[in-house]
Protein backbone atom coordinates (compact mmCIF):
# COMPACT_ATOMS: atom_id res chain seq x y z
CA UNK A 1 0.00 0.00 0.00
CA UNK A 2 1.60 3.62 -0.90
CA UNK A 3 1.42 6.16 1.41
CA UNK A 4 -0.70 8.88 0.03
CA UNK A 5 1.51 11.99 0.76
CA UNK A 6 4.65 10.03 0.13
CA UNK A 7 7.06 12.19 -2.18
CA UNK A 8 9.87 10.40 -4.99
CA UNK A 9 13.17 11.83 -5.15
CA UNK A 10 12.52 11.10 -9.27
CA UNK A 11 12.97 14.00 -11.24
CA UNK A 12 15.27 16.41 -8.15
CA UNK A 13 18.36 17.87 -9.46
CA UNK A 14 21.05 19.98 -8.35
CA UNK A 15 21.76 23.51 -10.12
CA UNK A 16 23.96 25.94 -8.82
CA UNK A 17 24.26 29.59 -9.42
CA UNK A 18 26.06 33.32 -8.25
CA UNK A 19 25.17 35.66 -6.40
CA UNK A 20 24.52 38.99 -9.07
CA UNK A 21 23.97 40.87 -5.46
CA UNK A 22 25.92 40.62 -2.39
CA UNK A 23 24.63 39.13 0.11
CA UNK A 24 21.14 38.36 -1.97
CA UNK A 25 20.26 34.32 -3.14
CA UNK A 26 19.72 34.45 -6.66
CA UNK A 27 16.00 33.30 -8.07
CA UNK A 28 17.15 32.33 -11.32
CA UNK A 29 19.21 31.64 -14.06
CA UNK A 30 20.54 28.34 -12.04
CA UNK A 31 22.62 25.85 -13.68
CA UNK A 32 22.14 22.14 -13.57
CA UNK A 33 24.62 19.43 -12.47
CA UNK A 34 24.23 16.52 -14.41
CA UNK A 35 24.86 13.00 -12.94
CA UNK A 36 24.09 13.52 -9.06
CA UNK A 37 23.42 10.49 -7.33
CA UNK A 38 23.31 11.09 -3.87
CA UNK A 39 22.57 13.81 -1.81
CA UNK A 40 23.98 13.67 1.97
CA UNK A 41 21.38 14.52 4.55
CA UNK A 42 22.23 18.30 5.79
CA UNK A 43 20.65 20.13 8.75
CA UNK A 44 22.77 22.11 11.13
CA UNK A 45 23.35 20.40 14.37
CA UNK A 46 23.48 23.05 17.35
CA UNK A 47 26.58 22.74 19.30
CA UNK A 48 25.32 22.91 23.50
CA UNK A 49 26.78 25.19 26.18
CA UNK A 50 26.82 23.75 29.68
CA UNK A 51 25.78 26.04 32.08
CA UNK A 52 25.05 23.86 35.29
CA UNK A 53 25.73 25.77 38.16
CA UNK A 54 27.10 23.88 41.83
CA UNK A 55 23.71 23.79 43.16
CA UNK A 56 22.30 21.44 40.72
CA UNK A 57 21.59 17.74 42.05
CA UNK A 58 20.24 16.24 39.86
CA UNK A 59 20.43 17.42 36.04
CA UNK A 60 22.47 19.51 33.66
CA UNK A 61 21.95 22.40 31.83
CA UNK A 62 22.48 24.35 29.13
CA UNK A 63 21.81 26.72 26.31
CA UNK A 64 22.51 26.72 22.47
CA UNK A 65 25.54 27.46 21.12
CA UNK A 66 26.75 28.14 17.59
CA UNK A 67 24.85 25.53 14.70
CA UNK A 68 27.76 23.24 13.02
CA UNK A 69 26.76 22.38 9.27
CA UNK A 70 29.09 19.10 9.84
CA UNK A 71 32.01 20.51 7.24
CA UNK A 72 32.22 19.42 3.56
CA UNK A 73 28.99 18.00 1.72
CA UNK A 74 30.07 15.25 -0.51
CA UNK A 75 27.77 14.43 -3.33
CA UNK A 76 27.72 11.09 -5.13
CA UNK A 77 28.10 11.66 -8.90
CA UNK A 78 28.73 9.66 -12.08
CA UNK A 79 31.54 10.50 -13.47
CA UNK A 80 31.51 11.07 -17.05
CA UNK A 81 32.42 13.99 -19.69
CA UNK A 82 29.20 16.02 -19.21
CA UNK A 83 29.84 15.99 -15.39
CA UNK A 84 33.20 16.61 -15.43
CA UNK A 85 32.29 19.66 -17.88
CA UNK A 86 29.57 21.36 -15.96
CA UNK A 87 31.40 20.67 -12.38
CA UNK A 88 34.29 22.61 -13.89
CA UNK A 89 32.16 25.35 -14.93
CA UNK A 90 30.49 25.81 -11.35
CA UNK A 91 34.45 25.46 -9.66
CA UNK A 92 35.62 28.13 -12.29
CA UNK A 93 32.69 30.70 -11.83
CA UNK A 94 33.19 30.14 -8.25
CA UNK A 95 37.26 31.09 -8.88
CA UNK A 96 35.81 34.24 -10.43
CA UNK A 97 33.50 36.07 -8.13
CA UNK A 98 34.83 39.26 -6.28
CA UNK A 99 33.37 41.50 -3.58
CA UNK A 100 32.58 38.60 -1.17
CA UNK A 101 29.99 37.15 -3.36
CA UNK A 102 28.88 33.79 -3.20
CA UNK A 103 28.06 30.76 -4.96
CA UNK A 104 24.31 29.11 -3.92
CA UNK A 105 22.82 25.44 -4.46
CA UNK A 106 19.43 24.38 -5.15
CA UNK A 107 18.49 20.92 -4.24
CA UNK A 108 14.82 21.53 -6.68
CA UNK A 109 12.33 18.60 -6.05
CA UNK A 110 9.83 17.62 -8.87
CA UNK A 111 7.83 20.30 -9.62
CA UNK A 112 4.55 18.61 -8.98
CA UNK A 113 5.65 17.77 -5.46
CA UNK A 114 4.80 20.97 -3.28
CA UNK A 115 7.71 21.17 -1.54
CA UNK A 116 10.28 24.37 -1.57
CA UNK A 117 13.77 23.82 -2.84
CA UNK A 118 16.64 23.70 -0.33
CA UNK A 119 19.08 26.19 -0.75
CA UNK A 120 22.90 26.86 0.58
CA UNK A 121 25.68 29.44 -0.25
CA UNK A 122 29.01 27.17 -0.78
CA UNK A 123 32.05 26.71 -2.74
CA UNK A 124 32.54 24.10 -4.81
CA UNK A 125 36.07 22.17 -4.52
CA UNK A 126 37.61 20.63 -7.56
CA UNK A 127 37.21 16.62 -8.34
CA UNK A 128 39.69 14.35 -6.95
CA UNK A 129 39.78 10.50 -8.24
CA UNK A 130 36.77 8.38 -6.50
CA UNK A 131 37.76 5.04 -7.13
CA UNK A 132 37.20 2.48 -9.02
CA UNK A 133 35.79 -0.89 -8.87
CA UNK A 134 34.91 -4.31 -11.09
CA UNK A 135 32.16 -4.02 -13.19
CA UNK A 136 30.84 -1.05 -11.77
CA UNK A 137 29.97 2.55 -12.86
CA UNK A 138 32.71 5.04 -12.53
CA UNK A 139 31.56 7.40 -9.45
CA UNK A 140 33.09 10.45 -8.19
CA UNK A 141 32.32 12.71 -4.72
CA UNK A 142 31.87 16.31 -5.63
CA UNK A 143 32.97 18.20 -2.38
CA UNK A 144 30.95 21.83 -1.55
CA UNK A 145 31.99 23.58 1.39
CA UNK A 146 29.13 25.36 3.21
CA UNK A 147 29.71 28.81 3.76
CA UNK A 148 26.49 29.92 5.36
CA UNK A 149 22.69 29.02 6.48
CA UNK A 150 20.09 26.34 5.04
CA UNK A 151 16.89 27.79 3.87
CA UNK A 152 14.32 25.94 1.66
CA UNK A 153 12.45 28.54 -0.03
CA UNK A 154 10.45 28.52 -3.92
CA UNK A 155 12.00 26.64 -6.80
CA UNK A 156 14.67 29.03 -8.72
CA UNK A 157 13.19 29.47 -12.14
CA UNK A 158 15.48 29.67 -15.74
CA UNK A 159 16.97 26.53 -15.46
CA UNK A 160 19.90 26.22 -17.74
CA UNK A 161 20.88 22.48 -18.49
CA UNK A 162 24.15 21.90 -17.22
Amino acid sequence: MAIANAVSTAGMIVKWAAEQSLGVRPTSGYTEIPGVKALPALGDEVNTLQTTPLSATKNHTYIAGLADPGGSIQLTVNDYPAFRTAWEAFVTAADALTDGKQMWVEYAYPADSGLDSFYFPCMPHALGFGGAEVDSVLENIANLLPSGDFEFAAASTGTISG
